[in-house]
C-alpha cells in the first residue's frame, strides 16, 4: 500500500493545521488506499537551509536535513495542510521545500487549503510552482475551507459535506496519480 503523509505546513502557535490534519488524517485512513502519516513541520525543528551543497547531490550534513530527507523519501505521495500568510505560502513550507530535491521527484501533492474568503486558494497557487520546481505533481483535486475558523470547536475541525466529498475524490485522484507515477520514482 502506498505511503502518504499529511504535512502540516504552518508552524505558529493556535494554527488550525492541528485539527485539520487530524480530520484529513481520519478521512484518509476510512479511504483505505493509503498508510497515513502526518508530518508536523513544527516537531522537524528545520533551521533555515543551511546545507552547503545542493539538494539535488543528497550530500547533507545536518542531522535534521538528514532525518528530513529520510522521512521525505519514505512517502509515495503528499497532502499538505496549508494556511494562507500574505497571500502565499507559509515560510515553513518554503524551507522544508527547499531542503530536499531527489525525495520531492515525480510524487503527486494534494492541497487541503484553508483561511477566510480565499479558503487558502493563493497559498495553494503559490505552492504548486515550488513543487513543480522539484519535480512533484500537484493534481488539480483539492479541498478549500473557507472561514475556517466558524468550523473549529474547542480544537476539533467539523468538516462540511463539501468538504467531506471533496477529501473523497481528492484522495481517489491521489491514488490515481501515486500508482501512474511509481514508474518514475522506481527510476531515481
Amino acid at each position: 500500500m502506498p505511503h502518504l503523509g499529511i504535512i502540516i505546513a504552518s508552524t505558529r502557535e493556535g494554527r488550525a493545521g492541528e485539527p485539520i490534519a487530524d480530520w484529513f488524517a481520519a478521512v484518509a485512513r476510512r479511504h483505505g488506499k493509503f498508510d497515513v502519516t502526518v508530518i508536523d513541520l513544527k516537531d522537524l525543528h528545520l533551521p533555515l537551509l543551511e546545507e552547503p551543497r545542493h539538494p539535488r547531490l543528497q550530500q547533507y550534513e545536518q542531522e535534521e536535513t538528514k532525518a528530513w530527507g529520510a522521512l521525505a523519501a519514505s512517502m509515495d505521495a503528499f497532502v499538505f495542510i496549508t494556511p494562507e500568510y500574505n497571500y502565499g505560502t507559509p515560510p515553513a513550507l518554503v524551507n522544508a521545500v527547499d531542503h530536499l530535491f531527489v525525495e520531492w521527484n515525480y510524487k503527486p501533492a494534494g492541497f487541503v487549503s484553508y483561511g477566510g474568503v480565499s479558503g487558502g486558494t493563493r497559498s495553494v497557487q503559490m505552492t504548486r510552482l515550488i513543487l513543480m520546481a522539484v519535480k512533484m505533481v500537484p493534481i488539480v483535486e483539492a479541498v478549500h475551507i473557507p472561514f475556517f475558523s466558524q468550523l473549529v470547536r474547542d480544537g476539533v475541525f467539523h468538516a462540511t459535506d463539501v468538504q467531506d466529498k471533496a477529501a473523497a475524490v481528492m484522495l481517489d485522484e491521489l491514488v490515481r496519480w501515486t500508482g501512474a507515477l511509481s514508474t518514475l520514482r522506481r527510476n531515481v
